[in-house]
């Protein structure tokens, strides 16, 4: 596929529903699904007479005037998960080093009991200077081997981290490459934020997930929700088991399932629907149909409306979220 007819398939993918885009996505071989993603991520804002010119020529009919595409790094990443569920793992990554080359990536390599050596008596904003580029679970085993002050210094410092200076990110790396006797050349990239620190405790384990926050909020409960806010989105909740479903459906309006489903999983959608009455279920699938195309932006409302109220019967004691990497252990 020509490099111009991969910036066509991404301005119509853009231009799309996520779920349909996703639907689409997900035909193509895994080496077109790599190549369209990386020219997604690539993409910025489309001027609409492009997007139109683009569109007629893939489907004969104008989307109507005004109406941009615009792609980035985060829409791959969002088309890329729908399409390939937990197959998206590798195509993510190969696109995100295809976009820019990831600092201290030299250390993905090393066991974490190895960093955690080199970077204990680090200062914090240091060690959350390096967290921050590594993935999610070697960065959660070293938190998890701080002591409870240091972690929560890190963690503070990484949710409060923004873009940090090339010159800053270069100088750490070359000292702990030098000092690890693994030198390489990287490219530095934005990292840290409440994304990160939501992505960390997501695989930390329970205990120091619960001390960290707890602590936390004390100091900065406005972050602490933010964070939690972060960690359970919207298609985990297909993890539920059909009591809990069943829990969550009592409390969750059918208007708001008929939105918040337009962009879900088709694995979703029947875990809902197959908790329900058939007429219900009905019901809501005519909603749905009756809704037509809606904005993206609309559905991300109302699903986070939804994360919201199962938070809140989280903390009532009636439901349990489930961990992203494990299932919880029963005692005899």
């Amino acid at each position: 596929m020509a490099t111009s007819e991969l910036r066509k398939a991404a301005i119509v993918l853009t231009s799309l529903p996520q779920d349909l885009a996703a639907q689409l996505l997900a035909k193509l071989e895994p080496k077109q699904v790599e190549l369209v993603s990386i020219e997604i991520a690539k993409l910025g804002g489309v001027p609409a007479e492009e997007q139109q010119q683009v569109i007629r020529e893939f489907a004969a009919s104008n989307p109507g005037a005004g109406v941009a595409s615009v792609g980035g790094l985060d829409v791959a990443k969002s088309l890329v998960e729908k399409a390939l569920g937990r197959a998206a793992g590798a195509t993510l990554e190969t696109v995100r080093q295809s976009i820019e080359a990831l600092p201290f990536g030299f250390l993905q390599k090393v066991d974490s009991q190895n960093l955690l050596t080199f970077l204990i008596d680090e200062h914090p904003q240091t060690i959350a200077l390096v967290l921050s580029h590594l993935p999610p679970t070697q960065a959660a085993a070293i938190i998890a081997a701080l002591p409870p002050d240091r972690q929560l210094s890190v963690i503070r410092r990484i949710a409060n981290m923004g873009q940090t200076s090339p010159e800053i990110i270069h100088d750490v790396e070359e000292g702990l490459s030098n000092r690890m006797a693994s030198v390489m050349s990287q490219q530095f990239e934005k990292a840290g934020g409440v994304e990160t620190v939501a992505e960390i405790l997501n695989v930390i384990d329970r205990a120091t997930e619960r001390t960290i926050l707890e602590t936390l909020a004390q100091d900065d409960p406005e972050l602490v929700d933010e964070i939690r806010r972060r960690m359970f989105v919207f298609e985990d909740i297909v993890k539920f088991s059909d009591r809990e479903i069943q829990t969550i459906l009592k409390n969750v309006e059918s208007s708001q399932w008929a939105m918040a489903l337009k962009g879900a999983s088709e694995e979703l959608k029947q875990k809902i629907l197959g908790n329900m009455s058939k007429r219900a279920a009905t019901l809501l699938l005519e909603e749905m149909e009756y809704l037509g195309p809606v904005r993206a932006s609309n559905v991300q409302q109302v699903q986070q409306q939804i994360v919201d109220i199962i938070r809140r019967l989280e903390e009532a004691g009636e439901l349990t979220i489930h961990g992203s990497q494990e299932e919880e252990r029963y005692i005899e």
